[in-house]
């Protein structure tokens, strides 16, 4: 699967990160937020679960709940 990759400082050096499916828009729900373009057509894991170097889980799951998939928390 491949995903559009964009990112918003959290604060010094801290980033969180928002995949969407390649070529989508933002959703609405998420678009009021400083969203920059990180990375674009980023291959996601076979099963389309994680993107690691983003630290963004549950892909799949994420996308078909919401259209957009976030950093996990920790």
């Amino acid at each position: 699967m491949r995903l559009d990759i964009y990112r918003r400082a959290e604060g010094p050096g801290i980033f969180s990160y928002l995949a969407v499916p390649e070529q989508q828009r933002i959703p609405n729900e998420v678009v009021n937020t400083d969203w920059e373009v990180e990375a674009l057509a980023v291959e996601s894991d076979e099963e389309g679960d994680c993107v690691p170097d983003y630290a963004i889980e549950h892909v799949a799951a994420q996308l078909a709940e919401k259209s957009y998939a976030l950093t996990a928390r920790h």
